[in-house]
């Protein structure tokens, strides 16, 4: 199954890094690919994987749903863009 979820403050490669690392963290997700200039998150997993356990994921990231987003969770996505860019210098 796929989700394609719109997300808020998506903004480098950094972001993406860390969106790819976390999402993949959880059971029963099988690939995920996150396209920075539409802001979109593509997500295949099985079907028990909900909808809503995704979203939860992204929100607690910093990339909650597009048009959902807080001054908190922008602030969130800067730490996490930071930590995705360290991670991809590994």
């Amino acid at each position: 199954m796929e989700t394609i979820i719109s997300v808020d403050n998506l903004k480098c490669g950094g972001c993406a890094n860390t969106i790819k690392n976390s999402i993949k963290k959880v059971a029963g997700v099988n690939g995920v690919a996150v396209d920075v200039d539409t802001s979109a998150v593509s997500i295949l997993h099985e079907v028990g994987v909900s909808k809503q356990k995704l979203l939860k994921r992204l929100a607690s990231l910093g990339y909650p749903e597009l048009g959902t987003s807080s001054d908190l969770q922008k602030v969130k996505s800067y730490v996490s863009c930071a930590i995705g860019k360290m991670h991809s210098i590994q």
